[in-house]
């Protein structure tokens, strides 16, 4: 076949036909100078020690992981590629990785699954959070947390500009509870990167986030109001892709809203959710919740949940200008029996990370998996 119509089907497939890189079945490195060629426009160059090692790095990480969360057993990886004694040369990985020999079959499959792993940390862990994850930090917690206000003497929590604290101005929303999600390890973004089917580009869009509990549904509507009034989220910023609403449809809530502005007066909260309930039992043939597909959630998950991005602002020491990147935060907010359901059920959670674990362990070996 003349050269001038040879392409390789795998690569060009990456490059514009919607697979990922990870679910390659092999590589085409043919000698070490490829295999240096491509480590290079990878982004490592092998005759900076500084970068070798961090390649060694990832590659002890992956293997952690391997063995530590996704249950592999260092003794099934063929020593070759999992000693650094016996590999000596990280190019060597990528020569396997290639290899259509017979009997390189074994190694080119353990080569292939971790570089597949080593990949997916090398993004988990070269991303503007690794670098500036105390200011991000800063920055989008503090003014969330600022307004949520604990009363001391009553045991209360509220929703309330500080300021307006001890005032009778400003809206004021009563909360069961209010958490700040831990921002997720390497460990555990590598593991949801590999467990998406979707997962094509590396995003995690919940690294960082925060849980609001209210006592009503109604209140729970509130709570978004108030987050964009006081600016503390900005709704353009929102990522429309990635919100869920199976608590109550969006739609219908304000017109349910409009219905009892004009006679709510002396409604206790009891009796605005059950209207509220009553209209949805009567028109919720018409309406659809709004729910991202996650195949690792339970259907009985009730929240709302997006995804916001803050303008982050980093003022590097020395330096005399800032420079400023958008960084995504997740918001979820639910009522006290959803919340309840959750606390109740604490093994649905675990159920839902092995989930994860399976299917990150099948897409990183599904050749090994299939045997």
């Amino acid at each position: 076949m003349p050269q001038r119509f040879q392409f390789l089907a795998p690569v060009l497939q990456s490059v514009v036909g919607g697979k990922s890189a990870i679910d390659l079945p092999r590589l085409n490195i043919k000698s070490e100078e490829e295999a240096e060629a491509f480590l290079n426009g990878y982004g490592f160059n092998l005759k900076d020690e500084i970068q070798v090692k961090k390649i060694w790095y990832y590659h002890r990480r992956a293997l952690v992981l391997m063995e530590e969360k996704l249950g592999i057993r260092l003794s099934e990886i063929p020593e070759e590629v999992r000693d650094p004694k016996s590999l000596v040369d990280i190019r060597k990985l990528l020569l396997w990785a290639s290899s259509d020999h017979p009997g390189e079959k074994h190694l080119q499959r353990w080569s292939c699954t971790l570089l597949r792993v080593m990949h997916v940390f090398m993004h988990a862990e070269s991303d503007l959070f690794a670098s500036f994850s105390e200011e991000i930090q800063k920055q989008i917690l503090t003014p969330i947390q600022d307004c949520v206000y604990h009363d001391g003497s009553t045991g209360l929590t509220f929703l309330k500009r500080p300021e307006k604290v001890g005032q009778n101005g400003g809206e004021q929303i009563g909360l069961q509870g209010f958490e700040v999600k831990p921002f997720k390890t390497s460990s555990s973004t590598v593991i949801k990167l590999l467990a998406k089917p979707d997962a094509l580009a590396m995003s995690v869009y919940d690294k960082l986030g925060v849980r609001f509990v209210t006592k009503t549904m109604f209140d729970v509507f509130c709570v978004i109001r108030f987050l964009v009034s006081e600016n503390l989220i900005s709704f353009p910023h929102i990522m429309p892709d990635q919100s869920s609403n199976n608590l109550y449809p969006a739609d219908l809530f304000i017109e349910v809203a409009n219905e009892l502005a004009g006679r709510a007066t002396g409604l206790s909260e009891d009796q605005i959710d059950k209207y509220f309930l009553k209209r949805l039992e009567e028109r919720k043939d018409e309406f659809g919740i709004l729910r991202k597909q996650n195949a690792f959630s339970g259907h009985d998950y009730r929240f709302i949940k997006f995804i916001c991005r803050k303008l982050i602002r980093i003022h590097p020491i020395g330096q005399k200008e800032s420079f400023g990147f958008f960084f995504p935060f997740e918001v979820q907010i639910m009522d006290e029996k959803s919340h309840r359901s959750i606390l109740s059920g604490p093994s649905e959670h675990e159920a839902y990370k092995e989930r994860q674990k399976m299917a990150a362990r099948k897409r990183i070996m599904p050749d090994l998996e299939s045997q």
